[in-house]
């Protein structure tokens, strides 16, 4: 069967089914592919030098000539954050984003050196027609501003991806449009991709309302310096923040780039208003502690940012004195935990007095919705099939739930992996097949250089280290110069453990003296001799399983 051109409409995901992050979706119509959403996910702990992973681009790199747009639906890294690493490889013809998104990408490829010229910014009264597909948006509430839902009209019927979405009744920026979707279910929906992030949590979620309130009690509390560490692209939570720090006559220091930098787009688009509260960090250290807030990154414990550096001390501006307050305005991103209960517990150890997000201190509120919101949106759709999306796979098996709870019949509803296939038909749903959807890795300016068995080594090294045997080899005698010699880094230390190396020594030495004596020298097979001889004793004697690493240094005499 041939994958395009059958009359069939596809739909897969090369990132954001079974994880949170990497978002990227494909549908696609004969020789035409529509692209939603390019993200990265940040590493675990175990990818040892890794920056990010992103999706794999080979699928589309191959059928790039088909590909005719990349939407975006809002400006959250896991949805743009993969787009300079997308362009250096594939040619993508326009990029369709919302306003706040736009800024935020062109910051991007400012950073990395790439020209890019066609941007086209969207809103939600936008229209975007091509040879098979009919495009329209409406917009959503979520904690970025401009965020937007896509509604793929096909010849197979209609495709809506949600985007992150939460119906929140009294938000500090724009409500979802009911009404538009409401019209767009009215007309009939093929299949809904729905966000799947909250799909395990009970009830509605909190409003930002209600955050908004939360954070306004702490301040009337409070005396001292308040320091508040959140999510950076969380605009609106930004926003009310800044009119809190009004309201209550703080002025605000902002510590962070990616802070900073949002800031100063929200401000740019007309999101924030200044009016001349915000100071540098120099006129902060001149202010009374009751005349300041702090805002800064590091809400999930990054080493690096901002709030890790003020719990370890080592941030040159900012040092923490009796009476200080530390709010946490966020929550958890899974796998994040253990690095937030560290910058906690240091920050208690300084003696300052830390709040976090309970059900007594409202300080956070997430910017995806809750079961009792996706099953609304699932009623306000009424889609013939459903595919969860955007969520581990807990996430989406529970949101694949609610559906059938709301009427979708159980054969329609599809749980998939990334690269899975759905193909679409005026008869039906169905999987089809599958596409490449590996993780890839970035490691500095370097996309897919390193792979799992790199990763493997790192690891090892990391645990056991390295052990190098040098050897040098005169090539006219085919002899052994000297002894071999013998270096470590993080497996012995070299003036404890004399007698171990120099028995190791002796083995790589013997292992080549013997088989210099062939008349034909094979390296590479010399080199996994002495590895397979040597490894074995090294785990007796140590129970260690270093990397081995055999030099040959050939001279000629």
């Amino acid at each position: 069967m041939k994958f395009f051109e059958n009359g069939d409409t596809k739909v897969f995901a090369l990132g954001g089914l079974g994880e949170v992050g990497k978002n990227m979706y494909c549908v696609m119509h004969n020789e035409e592919i529509i692209i939603i959403d390019a993200g990265v996910m940040f590493p675990q702990d175990e990818l040892l030098g890794i920056d990010y992973v992103i999706p794999d681009f080979s699928f589309l790199k191959k059928n790039q000539d088909k590909i005719k747009a990349l939407i975006i639906t809002h400006g959250h890294e896991d949805h743009i954050g993969g787009i300079p690493f997308l362009l250096q490889l594939i040619n993508i013809p326009i990029i369709y984003t919302p306003k706040q998104a736009s800024e935020l990408i062109k910051r991007k490829l400012e950073e990395r050196g790439i020209k890019y010229k066609k941007l086209q910014v969207y809103t939600e009264k936008t229209k975007i027609k091509y040879k098979y597909f009919d495009i329209e948006f409406f917009s959503t509430n979520h904690s970025v501003p401009d965020s937007h839902g896509v509604a793929l009209n096909t010849p197979n019927g209609t495709i809506v991806m949600t985007g992150d979405f939460k119906f929140d009744w009294t938000p500090i920026g724009p409500m979802s449009n009911i009404h538009k979707i409401a019209d767009i279910g009215k007309k009939g929906v093929k299949l809904l991709l729905s966000d799947s992030t909250n799909a395990m949590i009970d009830g509605f979620s909190i409003s930002e309302s209600k955050v908004d309130e939360a954070l306004g009690d702490v301040f009337e509390r409070c005396d001292g310096r308040i320091i508040i560490a959140t999510f950076a692209s969380n605009i609106y939570r930004l926003k009310h923040i800044v009119e809190t720090c009004r309201k209550n006559n703080r002025k605000v220091a902002l510590f962070g780039r990616s802070m900073e930098t949002s800031i100063e787009i929200a401000i740019a688009g007309g999101y924030i208003q200044d009016n001349g509260v915000f100071v540098t960090a120099d006129d902060a250290a001149k202010m009374k502690s009751n005349e300041i807030a702090l805002l800064c990154t590091g809400s999930q414990g990054e080493p690096l940012a901002a709030l890790s550096r003020i719990a370890n001390g080592s941030h040159k501006q900012i040092k923490l004195i009796p009476g200080d307050v530390v709010v946490f305005s966020s929550s958890a991103i899974p796998g994040n935990a253990s690095s937030i209960s560290n910058t906690i517990n240091k920050l208690y150890l300084k003696g300052v007095k830390v709040f976090t997000n309970t059900s007594l201190s409202e300080i956070h509120t997430s910017g995806h919705g809750n079961k009792e919101e996706l099953k609304l949106m699932i009623r306000l759709f009424k889609p013939e099939c459903f595919m969860p999306y955007h969520g581990e796979y807990r996430m989406l098996k529970a949101h694949a739930d609610l559906a059938i709870e709301c009427g979708v019949k159980k054969d329609n509803v599809f749980t998939l992996d990334n690269g899975d296939v759905l193909s679409i038909t005026k008869n039906g749903v169905k999987r089809s097949g599958s596409v490449p959807a590996s993780d890839v890795y970035v490691d500095g300016n370097r996309i897919g250089d390193v792979g799992s068995i790199v990763i493997k080594d790192r690891i090892i090294m990391s645990e056991d280290g390295i052990l190098v045997i040098i050897a040098n080899i005169d090539v006219n005698k085919n002899e052994l110069l000297g002894n071999t010699n013998i270096t470590t880094r993080g497996f012995v230390l070299v003036n404890e453990n004399g007698e171990l190396l120099s028995r190791i020594e002796f083995m790589a030495n013997q292992i080549i003296k013997q088989n210099l004596k062939k008349k034909r020298i094979n390296y590479t097979d010399l080199k996994q001799l002495i590895i397979q001889e040597v490894a074995p004793f090294i785990k007796d004697e140590t129970g260690r399983k270093p990397i081995i690493l055999p030099v040959f240094m050939e001279v000629n005499r």
